[in-house]
């Protein structure tokens, strides 16, 4: 009777190990022995070393000889303070962080579908690896590709990306890019069974993603535009659908220089091939026009969109002037619904407001107020093309309040200051869902902070996914994709944890691998759990890693 390690290999080029406890018999016809297969262990890389520890001490004591497990004693020398003498440490390796994103990874399907894609076209390169590697370091300390292959692969316990060399990423790039739409919706719909997640509502917006390059270089798609930060720069567009509660449903990049309201038809053919069902589109002034409005009638069915007050004639006059009394939803929300029209001209707006919001932009138009007074009181010399008033004419935050005269002198425009007035604290939606409560609509609305909240991750806190150094028009969408990978690996995480990613981080970063060496072997062992890191594990249930967490002969 003996153990024996078995092997396979898979579609993908990937190759299996299995271990078996066998004895030989002799074939009756042949007479040539024959392994006889007794119990099957399961996996070489999944399998319980304690299990096979057990079992070697239990057959040790029947044939009355010891077992040394080099585990233990270890072990022990460590409790006394002394280590085995041909053992040295070479350093630690960053193991938490990347043990959950991988499992997370798996858990969401996301290997699975690139391993997928990968046997049909029977790749056997890496590049399902790959793809997981550039994710993972958006999630820790983001890089450039050629820094995730050359600095920080050392620097964490990720082993199945050993193999892994820098063209492979970007062939792996290639790969997305070809298969995005496939990936985006398998990804999704995986992560929806999994978590339980009904698409009745879908948050829509766009942000901007600059290159670090000072003009534009004649390219179709990198174009000189106006980032949400302000200024002008070479950018591209990047859109973002998003659940309620900020899961990413599908990305789109659009050229620098596309303005938001266009980039709806591309939504809506995309979306509506998706097969959502009953879904609520929501987003923000500026997707806001008559041509969208029927579009997204086409793709969603129903939607809730934002208006500007101030630029909209029926607005001002039907719906910020309707009397009546709003509906208390919550302490800082009160809503009433107002109906301009009849038939099938009717249109259904909801006028919001929050009353300490209203009070805040009081004070803060007050205070405003009160230092363009004590600047006009400064100077003599009031005509509008003075140094100083052609300053205060140009500012953001002061010219909506100043009025030029027929004298050629700037004053301050009272008529405006009672115009602004009218607006605090308000904001009117526009929905074609007459089923929509008014709670619901109000609610469902300000939830679209949440997509702000993403997109501040992807760009500034987390993922940093500007500024960008690819050129190819492939490879600028496959870092976006690969960032919303990131993005959705985590806010799973934010969700089942009830906590912020830089807390959960800080909390994983003490889960550690540490590298032993000796003449013989390399071997990686895992610290002690602290208290939070094991609660975490146990919030995303996922297993704590082996103790032991590789043992390697050395060459």
């Amino acid at each position: 009777m003996y153990l024996r390690k078995v092997s396979r290999k898979n579609n993908d080029g990937s190759v299996v190990e299995y271990y078996q406890l066998a004895h030989n018999e002799r074939h009756p016809v042949t007479r040539k022995p024959v392994a006889k297969i007794i119990h099957h262990f399961g996996r070489a890389d999944q399998i319980d070393r304690d299990m096979l520890v057990r079992l070697c001490s239990s057959i040790a004591r029947v044939c009355d000889v010891s077992v040394v497990n080099p585990e233990n004693v270890e072990s022990k020398q460590m409790e006394s303070g002394a280590f085995p003498k041909d053992l040295k440490i070479i350093g630690t390796r960053i193991l938490g962080t990347v043990w959950v994103i991988e499992q997370l990874w798996e858990k969401l399907g996301i290997g699975k579908t690139l391993r997928d894609i990968c046997a049909r076209k029977k790749i056997a390169a890496p590049y399902e690896r790959a793809l997981l590697a550039m994710t993972a370091n958006r999630l820790c300390a983001p890089e450039s590709k050629l820094g995730v292959w050359d600095r920080w692969l050392s620097k964490v316990f990720l082993p199945s990306c050993d193999d892994i060399e820098l063209d492979h990423m970007y062939e792996a790039m290639d790969l997305l890019h070809e298969h995005s739409e496939q990936i985006e919706k398998s990804i999704f719909f995986s992560t929806a069974n999994l978590f339980n997640r009904t698409v009745d509502l879908i948050f829509y917006d766009t942000t901007t993603a600059s290159f670090s390059i000072d003009a534009g270089d004649g390219d179709e798609f990198r174009k000189i535009g106006r980032p949400k930060e302000g200024g002008w720069s070479v950018q591209v567009i990047v859109a973002l659908a998003v659940t309620s509660d900020g899961l990413p449903v599908r990305s789109w990049i659009f050229p620098g220089n596309t303005t938001d309201v266009t980039t709806v038809s591309k939504v809506r053919e995309d979306l509506r091939g998706w097969n959502l069902g009953r879904a609520l589109f929501i987003a923000d002034a500026g997707m806001n026009s008559v041509d969208n409005r029927e579009e997204l009638s086409k793709a969603c069915g129903k939607y809730i969109l934002a208006c500007r007050m101030s630029s909209v004639d029926e607005i001002k006059k039907d719906v910020l002037n309707k009397p009546g009394r709003y509906t208390q939803i919550k302490d800082n929300l009160q809503a009433k619904e107002v109906i301009v029209g009849d038939g099938e001209r009717r249109r259904r707006y909801i006028l919001c407001y929050n009353p300490t919001e209203a009070e805040r932009q009081k004070k803060h138009r007050l205070e405003l107020v009160a230092i363009l007074k004590a600047e006009l009181e400064k100077h003599k010399d009031k005509t509008a093309s003075a140094k100083w008033a052609i300053e205060l004419l140009a500012s953001q935050r002061f010219k909506r309040y100043l009025l030029i005269t027929e004298e050629n002198t700037i004053r301050i425009d009272q008529g405006k200051i009672r115009e602004a007035a009218k607006y605090d604290g308000k904001w009117v939606l526009q929905t074609n869902d007459d089923t929509i409560s008014l709670e619901d609509a109000a609610c469902g609305y300000r939830s679209l902070l949440v997509i702000e909240r993403c997109f501040r991750s992807l760009k500034k806190t987390q993922i940093r996914m500007t500024p960008m150094y690819h050129w190819l028009q492939r490879r600028i969408e496959s870092h976006v994709r690969i960032c919303v990978m990131a993005l959705l690996i985590q806010r799973v995480a934010e969700i089942e944890c009830k906590a912020s990613w830089g807390q959960i981080r800080h909390s994983l970063e003490t889960l550690q691998a540490t590298e032993f060496f000796s003449i013989n072997h390399r071997i990686f062992r895992r610290n002690e759990l602290s208290a939070e890191a094991s609660l975490l594990l146990e919030k995303l249930k996922i297993p704590v890693p082996k103790a032991v967490l590789s043992i390697e002969k050395s060459s």
